[in-house]
């Protein structure tokens, strides 16, 4: 059994849930499951949904999300196997959080420690344009896959 927590937004959790798992899936032998789910350091839009520029990038891609944000708990980090941010501020913060769950078996790493392209930072896309979230969406693309393909 293995699970994955995403920081920051859905739009790093679909794409991952999407054809690329399904791909692996489909590979897959023995009791192996993967279970994703995406949790925000901060509480900022908890119960929101995405943003509409990032479910637009989805949909352009075939890809269908309902999700609505949550906060990353404490029980995240001695559930999941492997917490995936996006940038080195989350990272802190989630080291930080880490070390008050004393039952943590969560390795927290940067989503894009795994690009094939070495872009080690995800930016957040909000303060940008349609064409930033295209960007994030690809290097999650890239990044997810070369997780699962190693993790796997």
């Amino acid at each position: 059994h293995l699970s994955i927590t995403h920081c920051r937004s859905s739009f790093q959790e679909t794409c991952n849930r999407s054809k690329h798992l399904r791909e692996l899936e489909g590979r897959q032998r023995g009791n192996f499951r993967w279970v994703i789910d995406s949790g925000a350091v901060s509480d900022w839009n908890v119960g929101r949904s995405p943003d509409p520029r990032a479910v637009s990038c989805l949909r352009n891609h075939g890809i269908h999300t309902a999700h609505k944000a949550r906060q990353i708990t404490r029980e995240d980090f001695a559930t999941f196997d492997y917490i995936l941010c996006m940038d080195e501020s989350n990272l802190r913060d989630l080291n930080r959080k880490s070390n008050q769950v004393k039952t943590c078996k969560a390795k927290i790493e940067l989503l894009g420690s795994y690009d094939p392209q070495k872009q080690l930072i995800i930016e957040d896309p909000y303060y940008g344009n349609d064409s930033d979230f295209e960007t994030v969406y690809q290097q999650c693309v890239r990044c997810c896959r070369a997780f699962l393909e190693k993790a796997h």
